[in-house]
């Protein structure tokens, strides 16, 4: 006999039968273990992320030095950073790269993803295979992209000097840098993206695509009208992902440069991350890089937000 056919007043007696230490710990289990579970995370990100942010938010109101010596300056560095032409460049190339690195990622993994979702041979060693470029070192990955974009013996000069291109001294100029650190970025990152879509296409429903084909819809209109608004969510995510790692940009055009914060001769492909540790370990002006590193989370939220407005009108929400 279950407790709910039991009477009601035999249910009561039990209820008040149970110890009051039992009936005590119970309740705990229900509502404070949840949040005892995921108070680990908060934790390392109070320590780790939000101590840091408001850190620098501090310092950023100071002329900070290497020497300690502090002086309140108020709005002085922010007004400065928006008069500062270098900063300016940064943002430039840091916006440039990443519209011309996310966009043919985004599409080339979508597409990748959907090949990947089909029936083939050895299909889990091919999926496998695209993230190789993401565990490939960052500087391996320089040092192979630098002899392909070099300007005299480079591959990529070779190819297009067989379309009668002349030799392009990809370092050197500021457009061409661009798509050289866009492509290596592209490189390792597509994979990771497509894995990413993949996962979130072998959520869809099966029986969505046989009622389609069973319709007589192509394998071409099933991927616009049920894969990809079926995707949104995955879209979101990865899109908010590429935009947060394409607007702090730092680890393929440092190494692009030989390691050297400045971008190129004339900061052509210095992105704001780079202008950020440039100001604060080689100038050793804190406050001007802080300030300039929240101007950097400033830029990001308003990418995020025109993004993740974009891509929810994709399937028709609005």
């Amino acid at each position: 006999m279950s407790i709910d056919t039991l009477p009601r007043a035999t249910r009561s007696d039990n209820r008040r039968a149970r110890p009051p230490g039992r009936r005590w710990r119970s309740r705990l289990d229900i509502k404070a273990m949840p949040y005892a579970l995921v108070s680990p995370y908060f934790l390392l990100f109070a320590a780790f992320g939000l101590f840091p942010l408001a850190f620098t938010l501090y310092y950023s109101l100071y002329d900070y030095d290497l020497t300690g010596t502090t002086e309140w300056a108020g709005l002085g560095n922010y007004t400065a950073l928006l008069g500062d032409d270098d900063f300016w460049r940064a943002t430039v190339n840091t916006v440039a790269m990443f519209l011309i690195a996310t966009v043919p990622q985004m599409l080339l993994a979508l597409f990748l993803a959907n090949a990947l979702n089909k029936r083939m041979r050895f299909r889990l060693a091919i999926r496998m295979s695209v993230l190789l470029p993401l565990v490939t070192s960052v500087v391996a990955v320089a040092v192979v992209f630098t002899q392909l974009f070099a300007r005299d013996w480079g591959l990529v000069n070779w190819l297009l000097g067989m379309f009668g291109v002349e030799n392009t001294n990809w370092r050197a100029e500021r457009v061409p840098s661009w798509i050289a650190i866009a492509t290596m970025v592209d490189w390792r990152w597509t994979g990771y993206n497509a894995i990413i879509f993949l996962a979130g296409m072998q959520t869809i429903p099966r029986d969505l695509y046989e009622a389609a084909s069973i319709d007589g819809a192509s394998q071409r209109r099933q991927f616009w009208q049920i894969t990809l608004p079926m995707l949104r969510p995955t879209m979101i995510f990865v899109v908010l992902n590429s935009t947060i790692g394409g607007l702090t940009l730092f680890s393929e055009p440092m190494t692009f440069y030989n390691g050297n914060p400045d971008g190129g001769s004339q900061g052509q492909f210095q992105t704001v991350a780079m202008f950020v540790y440039k100001e604060a370990f080689r100038e050793f002006d804190y406050g001007y890089a802080s300030a300039a590193a929240w101007l950097l989370f400033l830029l990001i939220l308003i990418g995020a937000a025109i993004n993740f407005l974009f891509v929810r009108r994709i399937g028709g929400t609005r």
